[in-house]
């Protein structure tokens, strides 16, 4: 081979690498947009303002009555929650099948993205006993939220070789938290400072919400213009009939999958633990309001030392993986997240230092454990079928944990104790840690065809 030659390959080498990291700064972008919905809205403002909503819908007895069913006007963001899940799950497998079907994965991002940045926007108009609006807004938010992110999931096995999928999914992560830190401090000085500026306190929080979505809209532009699609070989660029093919590709999925049992059983406990931790997630900020009788403020505070530690802890626990494998990394996390979690439990009402130290325990292990629960997917999926296997990976992320929130709300429903709701969470973390010890990752990578990392 002369000289000539290889200094031409080594040229091709470098552009290639300089490609591969701009697609994967514009990868981290979607983070940086979409994080904002999960920490202002999600977790902080919309469980306690949609509850204190339909409480004010509510009847003597503290019932409201959606389609003429009686439910606690406490838990009805808990069923909100379950129901947009519920649509993600019929949604989100055909979306998978089509973008891996014609290559098109940017347009049903955007279109996803977009959808879910409109109906958080829209949450501004949440006011008086407009609790339905708060629930149709929330579902539509949480589906199109979940759909993108197993579009954006599935860039990882094409953006990153398998050595660097670690590093590169928990940057993704950092980004998300670090976007989720700076909009947290904005709404934490309009909140706390709503009179200076001229608003209620009402109209301060229907402005955080408001401005989640177009934050999410906004910074979504970067990974459009970033990201490229791969275009499936044996498809045409314009494949008629596409959606109408969903369901038999969904089913063709399926059955794929069902050829890959340590894959499946991966998902199983990813399932299991992650309903567990996107339950925590989204139901804290009622537990602390509601239960432990802490104003907005405090959460706030709280949720925004999550974000900061969740920094460290995704990049920290990264590196760790690196020397002690991903899998023992997340079974590590999911002890701290089960005793951690149990602690809650017993936190005294009014005392925000102990809600505070509860903070900084899950800010630790959130952002690792998810982080390297998606890299350690990356390597059990067929190549070829990243969109439709990320899209059954996101319907164990956000889009499968349903059967938390509904316990959770059941709990309450049956009890009228926000601390029986959050204690009955541990049996996810404890089953979820059972389920993954028992799956063997080398050979899973193995069966699905890809190169075995040293570390795994």
């Amino acid at each position: 081979m002369g000289t000539d030659t290889v200094r031409e390959q080594a040229a091709d080498g470098a552009a290639g690498a300089a490609e591969r990291r701009r697609e994967q700064r514009g990868w981290y972008f979607y983070d940086w947009a979409c994080s904002v919905y999960s920490t202002s809205v999600l977790t902080v403002f919309l469980g306690p303002y949609l509850t204190s909503v339909a409480k004010a819908a509510a009847d003597a007895d503290g019932f409201v009555h959606p389609l003429g069913i009686p439910l606690r006007a406490g838990s009805f963001f808990a069923y909100s929650v379950s129901a947009s899940v519920i649509l993600s799950i019929v949604v989100m497998p055909l979306a998978g099948a089509a973008a891996d079907r014609t290559g098109r994965k940017k347009p049903l991002l955007a279109l996803s993205a977009y959808l879910g940045a409109a109906a958080t926007a829209g949450m501004f108009f949440l006011d008086g006993d407009r609790y339905l609006l708060g629930g149709l807004l929330l579902v539509v938010a949480n589906s199109s939220l979940a759909v993108s992110m197993a579009l954006y999931n599935s860039y990882l096995p094409q953006i990153a070789p398998p050595e660097e999928r670690d590093a590169v999914s928990s940057r993704g992560w950092a980004f998300g938290y670090a976007s989720g830190s700076l909009v947290l401090v904005a709404n934490l000085v309009l909140y706390t400072a709503h009179d200076s500026f001229g608003v209620s306190e009402a109209m301060a929080v229907r402005i955080c919400l408001a401005s989640a979505g177009v934050w999410w809209g906004a910074f979504t532009l970067i990974p459009l213009k970033r990201l490229r699609d791969r275009r499936a070989a044996d498809a045409p660029a314009d494949a008629p009939g596409t959606t109408a093919r969903g369901w038999r590709q969904l089913a063709a999925t399926v059955r794929d999958m069902r050829r890959q049992p340590l894959t499946l059983a991966f998902l199983l406990a990813y399932l299991v633990y992650n309903d567990g931790i996107q339950t925590v997630i989204s139901q804290a900020s009622v537990y602390g309001s509601e239960e432990l009788g802490l104003d907005q403020s405090t959460l706030i505070v709280a949720v925004l030392l999550v974000q900061l530690l969740a920094v460290a802890g995704a990049l920290g626990m990264g590196r760790l993986a690196r020397t002690y494998g991903a899998k023992r990394i997340i079974l590590g996390s999911l002890v701290a997240w089960t005793l951690t979690l149990a602690a809650g439990y017993f936190l005294p009402a009014g005392a925000p230092g102990w809600f505070f130290a509860l903070a900084a325990g899950i800010g630790l292990v959130l952002g690792g454990s998810q982080a390297l629960s998606r890299s350690l997917f990356s390597h059990l999926v067929p190549p070829g079928k990243e969109a439709e296997y990320f899209s059954a990976y996101e319907m164990s992320d956000r889009g499968m944990s349903w059967l938390g929130p509904l316990v959770f709300g059941v709990t309450y429903q049956l009890t009228g104790s926000y601390r029986d709701a959050i204690l009955s969470l541990v049996a996810f973390f404890v089953l979820g840690f059972a389920l993954l010890a028992r799956v063997p990752v080398r050979r899973a990578v193995r069966d699905a065809g890809n190169p075995v990392p040293a570390r795994i």
